[in-house]
């Protein structure tokens, strides 16, 4: 060591405590973007009243790292603040059930629309009464056998609860007596009979009543000869009844085999999703079989299949699309089209003429 090498000597702890005084300046940099921010002003705090000096000082001794933010408060620099205490409905957006899409659209537009995708097409589920509502003619549907409610033959409990109780919290739920709805209307004038199901009802499950509602519709239209429409939507036979509802797939079959021998149509609509027991009957045994763009429609889902085979399915596997191009059904039809296309069938079938057709000639 020479006489010019510079000595670090260690500070006394008595001198250290004297720079405890001292500050170290710190200076807080703040995006240009955060301004504008409620949580974020221009001196990095987060108060309504304007800084004066964008540093903080912490002790020399200490390691410089700024202390955690208060919680966010409202800053004038928000529009926030400008704009003041809304009440914001929560239904006011909606966005796509569309995986690939999930466009945030403003509920209006997409009520107006037919809950409708307008970005990518995607069909929304529908309740019954919304489905039966967009189909006939305003005030023209009357309802039957709304009376007929499931009872629960085998006592079934699943998962730690009853049927019974399962029915009665579906039915206070939704508001339904059962999973689908059958009744009489007009479409542009032209008379039918047709069942709606409701997916929001235990996935439409066909249980007892399910069935028998159907095949007492079909029977009644083999006595008047209405023709007869069934928009399916199902996930399949209900298993809280076992047999009883594997028996309902025979009888709603017999009974479409006696109107299909009397001469009476029969019109099918496949919805998202139509699957099970209800494909495996009445609903693949349509004289004219038509389907939204973009339903499943299948005996067993893709995941059963694919775990059965261990193979992977082709994109597109049991949709609407995908059946068309195989002759399971008719024709794919937009949401749109649905009723001047089921006036057109209605009048082809019966000759009835339709009431837009009467008043044009």
């Amino acid at each position: 060591m020479t006489a010019d090498t510079p000595v670090r000597r260690p500070l006394a702890r008595a001198g250290a405590r004297g720079l405890n005084q001292t500050k170290k300046q710190v200076r807080v940099i703040v995006p240009i973007r955060d301004l504008f921010r409620r949580e974020h002003r221009e001196d990095g705090s987060t108060t309504g009243e304007p800084g004066v000096d964008a540093t903080l000082t912490v002790p020399a001794d200490q390691d410089a790292e700024v202390p955690p933010a208060p919680p966010p408060t409202r800053s004038r620099f928000s529009p926030r603040a400008w704009i003041g205490q809304r009440n914001v409905p929560a239904n006011l957006w909606v966005r796509c059930g569309n995986d690939r899409c999930k466009e945030l659209i403003y509920t209006r537009e997409f009520e107006k629309n037919l809950r409708v995708c307008q970005k990518c097409h995607h069909h929304a589920r529908l309740p019954a009464s919304e489905r039966i509502a967009q189909l006939l003619d305003e005030g023209s549907f009357q309802e039957e056998d709304r009376e007929l409610r499931s009872g629960d033959p085998l006592g079934f409990v699943s998962a730690g609860q009853r049927y019974q109780d399962r029915l009665v919290e579906t039915q206070t739920k939704t508001g339904l007596n059962e999973a689908i709805i059958c009744g009489t209307g007009a479409i542009e004038g032209a008379a039918l009979r047709l069942a709606v199901a409701d997916f929001s009802f235990m996935g439409a499950s066909m249980g007892s009543v399910v069935g028998e509602k159907v095949a007492r519709a079909i029977e009644r239209s083999l006595e008047d000869r209405l023709p007869f429409l069934s928009v399916c939507s199902s996930g399949g036979a209900r298993m809280h009844e076992g047999i009883f509802s594997l028996m309902q797939m025979a009888k709603t079959s017999a009974a479409l085999a006696r109107l299909g021998d009397a001469g009476v149509p029969f019109f099918c609509l496949l919805t998202d999703p139509t699957t099970g027991g209800v494909t495996a009957s009445f609903a693949g045994l349509g004289d004219v079989m038509l389907a939204e763009p973009g339903a499943l429609v299948g005996f067993a889902g893709p995941r059963v299949i694919e775990q059965i085979t261990k193979q992977k399915l082709p994109p597109g596997t049991q949709r609407a699309e995908f059946q068309l191009e195989h002759g399971m059904i008719d024709k794919v039809v937009h949401r749109r089209d649905l009723r001047p296309t089921l006036s057109r069938l209605l009048r082809l079938y019966t000759g009835q003429p339709s009431a837009i057709a009467g008043r044009s000639s």
